[in-house]
């Protein structure tokens, strides 16, 4: 299985290259050179399953030859063994044709752990095997940080730097990250937003000589192993509530766009999906763009939801190129003029593909409140603000009647208890955190703050990586 970049400039590489890579050289985001597919018995038989073996079977399909089976099913069997409930990522009924995909039970409370887990055990493969010790970079609107430090703290062969945008996270999110106490993590408050943060990131990766003076890595949404793992829930879901003999439909809440990527990955690989709907917050870009054809930046608000918001929804990327037909030189003119006047329009033929399988809605503030006490008094579950603007835009499609029958499923994507503040705001009730996680309360945090000014940032991740 090899990986090409969807900016066409760099040559193509396999998968644990593409794992450590990150972003390609010439800026843009790794796919597969072709898409591998299941058979619809294949997929059916995913029911009932360990999900650490449909994980290995679909991560394996996009390892190919780099890692053998038995092996990538002993890491996925250790990924997940730290997940506190036996099925990983369990579906439970929210609404009449509505389920909840609770993707929280990992040691963060967050999706991300699941991807997070079984990457830095690739990482470990990988550099293990070159005998290289790595810098490897994140940026975080919130859980990514969280789940990455959690996953590589300790790790002999990686040293770690994630960014955050300070005061724009809530305090559980951030005490995930700044309490970890291993020399090889460091976190930094940046005093901008998430999108200032990715920039500094992308900044670093397009720096050919910082990258090689400290073997630069990133673990953000960009990286495909991540999305391949991601797309393992949407197999396992699918398959409990009767895939691939009839179709289900997703709603993702979405920032950077790498959560409902992952659906349109597990679709080219012959899931059935009727629908994915990126639910964004008021940070609406993914949403307007589903909607209107244009791609267009706006202001960064802060909102209840703060892992959401995002401007730039790095992900979409992908989803561009594969709806070009994979025109990688019209991918990169797009995404160049992008990043110069924070628009571009879709062409038409692309926004009708894209428009075969996604769907935009946006959810603000209000209504996310009105959905965690509706949903409380209506089903006993208490749910997160993300999950909550999920949930709403699940709401709306059903009411609309156009998908009759096939079932939605929304992600729930944290568990209430990482935005404490914004839970008991809206229903009265103060979520308490897992036993799991409950000692980082009183742990001491670690971390500096600096400037939103990628020199700064960079002269602090050349003394840490000691290449100053």
């Amino acid at each position: 299985m090899r990986y090409v970049s969807t900016r066409g400039e760099a040559p193509a590489i396999g998968f644990l290259d593409a794992v450590l890579a990150g972003l390609a050289p010439d800026g843009g985001l790794y796919v597969p050179e072709e898409w591998p597919t299941f058979t619809p018995a294949e997929i059916g038989a995913f029911d009932g399953k360990p999900y650490a073996t449909v994980a290995a079977a679909v991560i394996g399909k996009f390892a190919g030859q780099d890692v053998e089976p038995d092996e990538l099913l002993e890491m996925c069997q250790e990924a997940y063994s730290s997940f506190t409930h036996p099925c990983v990522t369990p579906v439970k009924q929210l609404y009449p044709g509505i389920a909840l995909l609770e993707l929280f039970h990992g040691p963060t409370l967050a999706f991300k752990d699941v991807a997070m887990q079984i990457l830095a055990r690739l990482y470990d493969k990988a550099l293990k095997a070159q005998g290289r010790r790595m810098t490897i970079v994140a940026a975080t609107s919130g859980d990514t940080g969280g789940a990455a430090v959690e996953a590589f703290r300790g790790a002999s062969n990686a040293r770690m730097l994630v960014l955050f945008p300070e005061g724009r996270i809530s305090e559980v999110q951030r005490r995930f990250m700044t309490t970890a106490s291993e020399a090889n993590v460091r976190t930094v408050a940046v005093a901008g937003s998430f999108d200032d943060c990715q920039s500094i990131v992308k900044a670093m990766f397009q720096d050919r000589a910082l990258r090689q003076a400290v073997d630069l890595s990133g673990v953000n949404s960009i990286n495909w192993a991540r999305i391949a793992a991601q797309a393992v829930y949407y197999f396992t879901s699918a398959a409990a509530l009767g895939a691939p003999h009839r179709k289900v439909g997703f709603v993702v809440p979405t920032g950077n766009f790498g959560d409902a990527f992952a659906g349109f990955v597990a679709h080219k690989m012959g899931l059935p999906i009727a629908r994915i709907v990126a639910a964004t917050n008021s940070n609406d870009i993914v949403a307007r763009a589903l909607q209107s054809g244009l791609y267009a930046r706006g202001a960064v608000r802060a909102t209840q939801s703060p892992a959401m918001d995002i401007q730039i929804a790095s992900n979409f990327e992908r989803l561009y190129f594969e709806a070009t037909r994979r025109e990688a030189l019209e991918t990169a003119r797009a995404f160049n003029a992008f990043a110069q006047t924070g628009s571009v329009a879709i062409p038409p033929q692309a926004f009708a593909a894209m428009s075969e399988l996604f769907a935009g809605e946006s959810v603000d503030e209000g209504e996310t409140g009105r959905t965690i006490v509706a949903t409380l008094n209506e089903t006993g579950e208490l749910i997160d603000p993300h999950t909550a603007v999920a949930v709403a835009a699940a709401k709306r499609v059903r009411a609309r009647g156009k998908l009759g029958s096939t079932p939605l499923i929304a992600l729930s994507t944290a568990h209430p208890a990482k935005f404490p503040e914004a839970v008991k705001a809206a229903s009265g009730m103060e979520p308490g955190l897992p036993a799991a996680a409950a000692g980082i309360e009183g742990k001491p945090e670690r971390f500096d703050r600096l400037p939103n000014d990628a020199e700064t940032v960079t002269a602090y991740l050349k003394a840490f990586a000691g290449a100053a």
